[in-house]
């Protein structure tokens, strides 16, 4: 599974190396609620077909009509328009967006192929692109950036970074690690799985993961993680997993967990304290015991708790101690 970003603007390059009219809309601003966050978008062809997606279902439908064949209109040959929805309580109800919620959309009438077909380029190389338009002439230009840059937007300019996919290294192939990659790939995610020992991987049933069976520091430093990456440790063996926590403490990865109990993530603590030079201000960026306390107990709540933890990381979300499975646990037997 690719990112939905990738996946929008390849669809648009090739719709329009087919002769097709298309339009490539772009959320620009929101206020209050609103159902797709800045910077999302989705490109629309003349006969009403649809990839992505700025809101819940009914601002799609209503350019469909707007611009589209199915509504009695085409899509114009022109330069950019800002369109606005749900400014009134009556228009946020007609176009269901929640709570009064409001959002302001750059529609680009048929954007220039090369410029589009130089970006998916870009991206399919793994490399993050700042992708800034001219709201007024449609012009684009685009730029390699080192780390993501928060989407910009003057009434006259939109600037976006776009990027290639997060990345997630699983270590340990089990029921536990086929829930979680499933989730992770439905989440935008490309996975990989790391797990040098045969017999967990025979029965290995996910699609669309890349598998490696090298020892786990290895696979850390092969994998070559960076700010979009995140490393789970799944196996349950210290000889695996603590060999790649190791490496994956002291990368840029943006998130590092190991399953385990308080007991064993506390001893594994230790361990890196005293036998590997680690100190509690480095442990701090371990996430151990995994994932967020909701009472999981099956492999499948379980990752849930895990992939609801990576997102609020990597989404800037400080989640309060008492959400942590150590903390909550701890206090439950206080009661």
């Amino acid at each position: 599974m690719e990112s939905t970003d990738v996946r929008v603007l390849r669809t648009a390059r090739d719709w329009l190396a087919a002769g097709h009219r298309l339009q490539l809309v772009t959320v620009v601003q929101t206020w209050g609620s609103s159902p797709r966050p800045a910077g999302s978008m989705m490109v629309m062809r003349e006969d009403g077909s649809c990839v992505g997606s700025v809101s819940g279902g009914c601002i799609e439908d209503d350019l469909i009509q707007r611009y589209s064949r199915l509504g009695g209109a085409t899509i114009p040959q022109s330069a950019p328009e800002l369109v606005r929805y749900g400014v009134t309580a009556d228009e946020a109800h007609r176009f269901g967006l929640p709570c009064g919620g409001t959002l302001e959309l750059l529609l680009e009438f048929q954007p220039d192929f090369a410029a589009l077909d130089s970006l998916v380029q870009q991206l399919e190389a793994g490399q993050l692109v700042r992708r800034t338009v001219d709201c007024t002439t449609g012009k684009v230009t685009l730029a390699t950036l080192a780390a993501p840059e928060a989407l910009h937007f003057d009434g006259s300019r939109l600037s976006s970074t776009i990027g290639p996919q997060h990345r997630m290294l699983l270590i340990g192939a089990g029921s536990l690690g086929e829930y979680l990659a499933t989730m992770a790939l439905f989440n935008d995610f490309a996975v990989t799985l790391c797990d040098p020992r045969a017999e967990h991987l025979d029965s290995w049933s996910v699609s669309g993961v890349q598998i490696t069976r090298e020892m786990p520091d290895d696979a850390v430093r092969s994998f070559q993680p960076d700010a979009r990456s995140c490393i789970v440790a799944l196996s349950h063996d210290p000889r695996l997993d603590d060999l790649a926590l190791l490496v994956a403490l002291h990368s840029p990865a943006f998130y590092v967990g190991a399953i385990g109990s308080r007991r064993n993530s506390e001893n594994r603590r230790q361990r890196f304290i005293e036998h590997f030079g680690e100190t509690r201000t480095s442990m701090e960026r371990l996430h151990a015991p995994v994932g967020i306390y909701i009472g999981s107990k099956t492999p499948a709540e379980i990752a849930v708790s895990v992939m609801a933890e990576i997102i609020a990381v990597r989404n800037g979300v400080a989640l309060p101690r008492t959400m942590q499975v150590a903390e909550a646990k701890a206090q439950l037997e206080e009661i």
